[in-house]
């Protein structure tokens, strides 16, 4: 009567959908001050004034029918050209209006790239730990996911697994840096290694292979750590941006997809892209919000609160005898779980109140994902529940 997959992927919430949902009950029983949620990446610094300065300055200045109405299906042209100057600023690049294209945020975009390259059975690569809705974006276009095991080490690329996985069938690599669990962001000499590989690669299999780039933390990182952009590295890249995260707007579904004049056939990746837009019922992003961000275009993420958090968490963690590498950019923070059983480890967390997600979840048993964008004062209250969860394990 109806499709067993689409039924399977409605009824079967993912794990974080569950856990949060989990935490929304367990508030209610015992107060929401007594539940440690770090489950889900939404994000708790306010939008900056900028934005609502820009939602009633468009408002008040435009015309009721063009901010409501459909723009064109790439998005209107005023906003992806300061968008694209934007980019240009701040990256040295030579991107115009017909370089962007506009989406209902990240995983549209990134939804879009895979359709739009996808010919039948193309393999698309990510690298262990990643975003696990990844599987579902790719599957759903006819695709395979295909996992690079984790470098637990510096979460980097493990380039020797890679080697070995990368076949003629690969279409694209996806990169998320800075990354969602880990926290870590991809080092220069890492994507200049990823690019030489691909570019010979390329050469041997005789056709192109993307880069998708899955940027929604790029804004958020720590310690003047910079982020390659990786266009400059690698011409058949594409980008998926999502203000989402940086300027904390996850409910507007407002991003974009950019597309560098060097990728190889320009016009035909550009113009699958607007199919697949096309096909996935994609009409146009939100018009309001498109001349929003693009009048914040240069609005600098307000990072104090997250970098602050995450530097409480680790420590913390660190002290109660967890071991975990340094945030340096998003808000996650991927400590090692203290039995090889990440699922069993999270389940015991929960006699703490203390709400975590499986490292499997994202290709990496035995580590969990901790989400640090919460009240400073939940998170200093819940470091002594970390602690009995350890003590609990040492006994």
């Amino acid at each position: 009567m109806v499709s067993e997959k689409m039924y399977g992927l409605g009824t079967k919430k993912s794990t974080i959908r569950t856990i949060f949902e989990f935490g929304r009950k367990r508030a209610a029983e015992i107060g929401e001050d007594n539940v440690y949620d770090f489950s889900i990446g939404n994000p708790n610094v306010p939008a900056p004034a900028a934005i609502n300065k820009a939602i009633c300055d468009v408002l008040q200045e435009m015309d009721s029918c063009a901010v409501h109405g459909y723009t064109v299906a790439p998005g209107d042209p005023v906003a992806r050209e300061a968008i694209a100057k934007s980019i240009n600023r701040r990256f040295g690049m030579n991107f115009s209006s017909k370089n962007l294209f506009m989406t209902s945020g990240a995983a549209a975009a990134i939804t879009i790239c895979f359709k739009a390259l996808n010919e039948g059975d193309d393999e698309f690569i990510a690298f262990a730990p990643y975003f696990p809705e990844y599987g579902c974006f790719v599957d759903s276009v006819g695709g395979k996911l295909v996992v690079v095991p984790a470098n637990t080490s510096d979460f980097q690329i493990q380039f020797d697994e890679f080697e070995k996985l990368i076949s003629p069938k690969t279409k694209a690599v996806i990169v998320n840096s800075p990354n969602n669990p880990s926290g870590v962001v991809y080092s220069e000499k890492t994507i200049q290694r990823l690019a030489a590989i691909l570019e010979s690669k390329e050469k041997e299999y005789g056709h192109p292979i993307f880069i998708i780039s899955d940027e929604p933390y790029r804004e958020l990182v720590y310690g003047g750590i910079d982020v390659p952009y990786l266009p400059k590295y690698y011409k058949n890249t594409l980008v998926c941006y999502s203000w989402s995260k940086s300027l904390s707007l996850p409910g507007e579904r407002i991003g974009y997809i950019a597309v560098p004049d060097e990728v190889t056939d320009f016009g035909c990746v550009y113009g699958a892209i607007a199919g697949a837009a096309r096909i996935l019922t994609h009409v146009n992003a939100s018009s309001l919000f498109q001349r929003v961000v693009a009048r914040c275009t240069d609005v600098p993420s307000d990072i104090a609160a997250y970098e602050e958090n995450g530097n409480i968490l680790y420590n913390g963690l660190v002290e109660a005898g967890f071991s975990c590498l340094k945030p340096q950019g998003a808000f996650y923070l991927f400590p090692k779980a203290l039995e090889d059983d990440d699922y069993a480890f999270c389940e015991k967390a929960k006699k703490y109140d203390l709400l975590l997600v499986p490292g499997s979840d994202f290709g990496c048993p035995g580590y969990f994902r901790a989400a640090y964008c919460i009240k400073k004062e939940t998170i200093e209250r819940s470091l002594s529940a970390f602690k009995k969860l350890a003590e609990e394990y040492n006994k």
